[in-house]
């Protein structure tokens, strides 16, 4: 029986508190070259795709502009298309915001991506859930939840109007769209790419998402890492699928993972441990202590308990984070964070740790490789989306030591065989004027 063939990207961290900045070996996020060794590691080991994520506002706590993390790099479009020039066969995935763009603008950035990297190009599209990212943008931008993703869907709708305007011979084809949204008219500047459309990632969680997902994404970046749940999060997406009619294989779960690896379990477990105290400094935990609590915390002991008073309601300190969307019942989860203290006898730093880590695989190259294989020969996921703690290099020592050891057990390809990212991950090809975004539009939650 064929062996299911694992999917590997390479997600260029920064926006989080994933990268450990005091590592000697982190380097710069505005310096082409730490881009494009990324991306080459990435290449040179056949991942499917390189990932960038993207902050269109530097976020701020407590008033001022947080500085634990990226304070800004170069726009997603221009490292990519400088990537294309760097890499020949490496999808190359952009997170481009739904919400403060216009259908025109983003087909033809994507149209030039694709045409100009050999039909390499992927969007992850993405909704803003606030307000203050909103007021970078002339008309403010902000939409309520409930209107998010109907601009999202109407926006994919409109895009793929616009790229689909030139499936046919003649080059005076016409693109029209109109909804709620948007109304418009013309023609497209660009031939047609040579994928057709981009790939379409995703990673909205919610119902809305999920159902958003199975209607037109082709990959879904997820946040269920641990088997169990990704088992659970893959059937019920691709259980959906069929109502779109879509085939099984039509769409990618692709969660994002963390990885320590050293030359012995044990090894790797201890080196985890470090890092993850690295990646959790004392100041890092008040700041994720303040973000549930809403409150100024910075006279608390991060070596000392978690407050015992209730989360603070009322304007929230941290703003810009996507992680504070995950606290839709603060009470709920701060009794949860100091049950788990009490029941493990945490600090509040050590709590934090607990709850914040991401280490979804450690251990040697072998227990890694194995457990990735039985992952996706299990229908936990079809592949991961890697996030490492160091940049540019962090990516090599998998490249060097896990990717051999997938090939040898014949779940990950030893070469490229296509040239285009929907070749190396197995979709189907764009060949019709159908509109698959079509049953997205009217999807439930729209």
């Amino acid at each position: 029986m064929p062996r299911n063939q694992v999917h590997l990207a390479a997600h260029f961290p920064g926006v989080n508190n994933t990268t450990v900045w005091s590592d000697p070996a982190s380097g710069s996020h505005i310096d082409f070259e730490s881009f494009a060794h990324f991306a080459r590691t990435a290449e040179r080991a056949k991942f499917d795709f390189l990932f960038l994520a993207e902050g269109l506002r530097l976020r701020e706590h407590r008033g001022e502009i947080y500085d634990l993390d990226v304070m800004g790099r170069p726009d997603t479009f221009t490292v990519l298309h400088a990537l294309a020039a760097v890499t020949e066969r490496l999808g190359l995935a952009g997170t481009i915001n739904s919400t403060f763009t216009e259908p025109y603008d983003v087909a033809r950035q994507f149209a030039s991506l694709d045409h100009l990297s050999g039909g390499r190009a992927a969007w992850n599209v993405v909704t803003s859930w606030d307000a203050f990212t909103g007021e970078n943008f002339r008309r403010g931008g902000f939409l309520p939840k409930e209107q998010r993703y109907s601009r999202a869907k109407e926006q994919l709708a409109a895009t793929a109007a616009i790229w689909d305007s030139r499936l046919g011979p003649d080059d005076r084809s016409t693109f029209s769209y109109t909804s709620g949204q948007f109304d418009i008219r013309g023609r497209f500047a660009l031939p047609r790419s040579p994928q057709g459309r981009p790939v379409i990632l995703q990673a909205g969680d919610s119902e809305e998402g999920r159902e958003f997902a199975a209607a037109a994404a082709d990959a879904i970046f997820s946040r269920h890492a641990e088997p169990g749940a990704g088992r659970a999060f893959l059937a019920d997406v691709k259980g959906r699928l069929a109502r779109y009619g879509r085939g099984w294989d039509d769409l990618k779960i692709m969660p994002a993972a963390t990885f320590v690896l050293a030359d012995t379990d044990a090894e790797a477990a201890e080196r985890a441990e470090t890092i993850r105290h690295q990646q959790v400094s004392p100041q890092t935990a008040i700041v994720f202590a303040e973000q549930l609590w809403n409150t100024d915390l910075s006279d608390r002991d991060p070596d000392g308990p978690l407050p015992e008073f209730d989360p603070v309601e009322g304007e929230l300190v941290s703003k810009g984070r996507a992680s504070v969307r995950q606290y839709r019942d603060p009470k709920a989860v701060a009794d949860e964070w100091r049950a788990l203290a009490a029941e493990k006898n945490l600090s509040l730093r050590e709590t934090v740790i607990e709850v914040a880590g991401r280490h979804t695989f450690v251990g040697s190259p072998q227990t890694v490789a194995a457990a990735i294989d039985d992952a996706v020969q299990t229908d936990a996921a079809d592949g991961y989306v890697l996030v490492p703690h160091v940049t540019p290099g962090g990516l090599d020592e998998f490249a060097d030591r896990v990717v051999p050891l997938l090939q040898e057990r014949g779940s990950f390809r030893t070469e490229y065989t296509g040239r285009t990212l929907r070749e190396h991950l197995g979709l189907p090809e764009v060949a019709t004027t159908t509109d698959p975004t079509e049953a997205a539009t009217a999807a439930p939650g729209a």
